[in-house]
């Protein structure tokens, strides 16, 4: 396998594991080279909460990746959601020593790292320290203040948060199926990196991400990310309501949810009618498409308001939190006939379904650019776009370190000593958080 070529997504779902490989093409778009997916027995609302079970449907859709691909899989990049993320908003600042000297790098790590050591709820741990904007001095709303003077730097945070027995599970699960760790991201943000444009994160855009088990939010304001929250609900609840009405066995509830079912009660007649077969010689039950709507469009409005709380507790009201291009619904959920119609009208906001095609190369399999890979897209996205930053940075610098002139019979003779220099890296934070997490995993065994 060719490190600096490939990446592979490791989508950890309540309803199925995705693993997908692929590359860059010389136009820069996503080439799948393999998928594979399995179900996903041991994951409730995003949490594992059965080691085994998790530990062999990863393996299964690796195997299945690997097979179509004909690659083998080591280093895999894995989203995290489940019910257990939270975020905070935080404000924090640093006095420096010298207002003198412009502001570094350093001092950004310096006021993130003093963050980082916020005091959290027992069993609880910053994934994600993400800075808004920056204020120096008495300057206000500054995007960048590397390079500028200042003796308090100031900034607003958005913070999330999440269980590390959940995230330390997820790691333990994809140690045990005989992988490599190369990166953990919210399941938000990769979804968010594979449907939105940055247009629509310039303007204000809220990301609604309809799983199978969580229904997750993010919400991007001049390109920054300003709000997460997972919804403990998602597609499943809304199985089980139908399993639940209409009498029937699960298999059944989502078959008819996926073929016939509506978000709008009004779109279906009482005269509709599907019949499904009894069990064991039993008479077949028949349930009219008007009852099977008013069902589901219960469970969504419910789903739907939940989420338009977190957008109303954003401040998308305000002037200055006006998210102008609305909503992007994806996720597998996002396919239910008429749910962008029944957000809209909820929320009195434009709605649009995301699609991850726009990232995947044009003769990718159709099936690719469905809502419901739009994570694990993201997540390969997050991968290649990993080692392209490292491969940049290892690029080595040639550097004089000597230049000493000898003159000689009037003929200058000029003797230069070069050495080759690896330019020192600058880790992200989330780079630094996946190290410790890896240590931790190491330490463990």
């Amino acid at each position: 396998m060719e490190n600096n070529k490939i990446a592979v997504g490791l989508d950890i779902g309540t309803t199925k594991i995705v693993a997908m490989i692929g590359r860059k093409n010389e136009y820069g778009k996503i080439e799948v080279l393999g998928i594979g997916k399995a179900k996903s027995l041991g994951v409730k609302r995003g949490v594992v909460n059965n080691i085994t079970q998790t530990i062999q449907s990863i393996q299964q859709a690796v195997d299945e990746a690997e097979s179509v691909s004909g690659q083998k899989i080591n280093d895999v990049v894995v989203g995290i959601a489940g019910q257990h993320i939270r975020s905070l908003h935080h404000s924090d600042y640093i006095t420096r020593s010298n207002a003198d000297e412009v502001i570094k790098a350093d001092d950004i790590d310096n006021l993130v790292n003093q963050v980082h050591k916020l005091v959290m709820l027992p069993g609880e741990e910053i994934i994600h320290v993400l800075p808004q904007e920056f204020k120096v001095d008495s300057q206000p709303d500054i995007k960048e203040p590397v390079g500028m003077y200042g003796g308090r730097l100031e900034a607003n945070f958005h913070v999330v948060v999440g269980q590390v027995s959940s995230i330390r599970n997820i790691g333990r699960c994809v140690k045990s199926a005989g992988l490599n760790l190369a990166d953990i991201t919210l399941e938000p943000l990769a979804s968010a990196s594979a449907v939105l444009s940055r247009e629509e994160k310039e303007a204000g855009v809220a990301l609604i991400d309809i799983g199978g088990g969580t229904t997750d939010l993010a919400i991007f304001k001049d390109g920054i990310i300003r709000h997460t929250a997972v919804i403990p609900f998602g597609g499943n609840v809304i199985t089980e309501d139908i399993k639940e009405g209409c009498s029937i066995i699960e298999k059944q509830a989502e078959l008819l949810k996926v073929k016939f079912g509506s978000a709008w009660p009004g779109e279906n007649k009482e005269t509709e009618i599907v019949s499904i077969p009894g069990l064991r010689g039993r008479e077949p039950k028949e349930i009219t498409l008007k009852n099977l709507s008013k069902i589901i469009h219960a469970r969504v409005q419910e789903i739907i308001e939940h989420v338009y709380l977190e957008i109303k507790n954003y401040g998308h009201e305000t002037q200055k939190g006006k998210l102008i291009a609305g909503i992007v619904l994806t996720g597998g959920g996002s396919q239910l006939k008429h749910l962008r119609q029944l957000v809209e009208y909820i929320t009195g906001m434009d709605a649009r379904i995301g699609y991850p095609n726009e990232h995947l190369a044009g003769d990718s399999d159709d099936n690719l650019s469905s809502p419901s890979y739009a994570t694990a897209v993201g997540l390969l996205m997050e991968g290649l776009n990993k080692q392209t930053k490292e491969s940049f940075i290892e690029e080595k610098v040639l550097i004089k370190e000597k230049e000493e002139i000898v003159v000689e019979d009037d003929n200058q003779k000029v003797e230069e000593k070069r050495v080759y220099q690896q330019k020192p890296k600058n880790k992200s934070f989330f780079e630094k958080f996946t190290e410790r997490f890896k240590e931790f995993l190491d330490n463990a065994e």
